[in-house]
């Protein structure tokens, strides 16, 4: 039995693009993709071809989030050598020098989630949008402004990204 076409219609049902930011809010600036994500959707409404996700520290609830799209755009931060607010765009390949490596099932970073994915062979094409915080690590549920200014320049970036996928996001209108 040629179970193909089941496949392929799987695929095609697939969610075009997830933006998924993640991130630790209690963390000041490592909880960038959250605000970002959630900043965003006051902006720009979710459509069919996209869904705007915010992902917290889900872990492994992302699987399914993660495999029921063709495309993810994570936003994140990128703790690097670098001054805080630069931006960065990398495809999977490119950012796994950066991803942590591999922790204990006690602890579950993104590139763990990621791994499983693949290993359930559902992996989407993943591109990362990432910013280097200013501050992280102490507890602190607020950003510091120079993250909230980069909202704009991370928007552009994202639209960009979008637009190399042919789609966009339907902006909201206030009255």
């Amino acid at each position: 039995m040629d179970i193909s076409p089941f496949f392929t219609q799987i695929m095609e049902d697939k969610n075009f693009v997830s933006i998924l930011g993640i991130g630790n809010v209690l963390l000041e600036d490592e909880g960038f993709g959250v605000h970002f994500v959630r900043w965003i959707s006051e902006r720009y409404s979710a459509t069919e071809e996209v869904r705007i996700i915010d992902g917290g520290t889900l872990g492994y609830a992302l699987l399914d989030i993660i495999s029921s799209c063709r495309n993810l755009i994570v936003i994140d931060v990128l703790k690097v050598d670098d001054a805080p607010g630069s931006l960065y765009r990398f495809d999977k390949q490119e950012m796994e020098i950066h991803l942590p490596p591999p922790t204990s099932a006690h602890e579950v970073t993104f590139s763990d989630v990621l791994f499983k994915v693949e290993l359930m062979d559902e992996s989407p094409e993943v591109v990362f949008l990432c910013i280097v915080p200013a501050k992280y690590g102490d507890m602190d549920m607020e950003m510091t402004p120079l993250m909230r200014e980069k909202f704009p320049a991370m928007e552009e970036l994202l639209l960009a990204e979008l637009s190399r996928l042919n789609v966009k996001l339907e902006e909201i209108t206030h009255a």
